[in-house]
This record gives C-alpha cells, sequence and structure tokens, in this order.
C-alpha cells in the first residue's frame, strides 16, 4: 500500500526533480551531473560522498530509492534559476521542489518562504499547497 504522507510524497518526487534537471540542463548526463556535485560542495548545498556519473544521474532520476537530498536540493537550487522556468508537474513532485526549498535557505515562515520564490512558481498552485505542507513539516523537525 502506498504511503500518502508528506515525507512519502517528497520521496517520490525527487526522482522527477532530478529527471527535470536532465530534461532542462545543458551538456551530457555525465555533465549535469558534475556541475550538480560541484554546485552542492560550492553553494553548500551539501556533500556529495563522490561525485555521480551520467548512468547514476540517470537512475536516480528514473524513480530509485536512493536519491541523495544534496542532489535533489541541488537541482531545485539550478532549476528556479533557469530562463525556461520550469516548475513541478505533479504533487509528488511539488512536494519534493517544497521540502527542498525549505532546506537551501532560512525563512522566518511560509509567507516569507513563498515571497522568495521567483514569481512563475510562487502562482503555481500545486507548489503553493506543497509549500503550506512543507512549512508543517519543517516546522514539526524543529520540534524535535
Amino acid at each position: 500500500m502506498p504511503q500518502n504522507g508528506f515525507y512519502a510524497k517528497v520521496r517520490r518526487g525527487l526522482p522527477a526533480i532530478l529527471s527535470r534537471w536532465l530534461e532542462q540542463g545543458r551538456g551530457d548526463a555525465d555533465q549535469l551531473a558534475l556541475i550538480l556535485a560541484e554546485t552542492a560542495r560550492v553553494a553548500g548545498l551539501g556533500h556529495p560522498e563522490f561525485t555521480p556519473d551520467g548512468a547514476t544521474l540517470t537512475r536516480w532520476s528514473q524513480g530509485s530509492e536512493d536519491v541523495p537530498l544534496w542532489a535533489a536540493k541541488t537541482a531545485v537550487f539550478l532549476l528556479i534559476q533557469m530562463p525556461a522556468r520550469p516548475q513541478p508537474d505533479n504533487n509528488d513532485e511539488a512536494c519534493g521542489w517544497a521540502y527542498c526549498w525549505l532546506r537551501n535557505r532560512h525563512h522566518a515562515n511560509l509567507h516569507e518562504a513563498l515571497q522568495a520564490l521567483p514569481e512563475h512558481l510562487r502562482q503555481q498552485p500545486t507548489l503553493r499547497a506543497a509549500m503550506a505542507d512543507a512549512w508543517q513539516d519543517h516546522q514539526g523537525l524543529r520540534l524535535i
């Protein structure tokens, strides 16, 4: 039976984020994997244990259970800056975007987190709803 909690949706959405990075990024899978790992390190979004190759990135994007959070966080960081203005396609992917967005930057409250999004994402209904769920999840983690 599939899990329908917020974090289960996030985990299902992470491969879609990487798939979108492979679709929107410039370069082949090996180059995009390198960009992802180096950006994570330089931007402080994670500490990859290794630099993945294109085959690993492709496997992660195809529904792999072992997508590292640093890879998804970095892909969201890069996708949000793209002139093509990519957006999540479904609720699971939107939950992944929202989860990563809140972990990439500090926000005092949900309103601030929403206002920090680029306009095209701020108006996206699925992402707006996911941001509310992500904020609730984020606040719950602070209590632990």
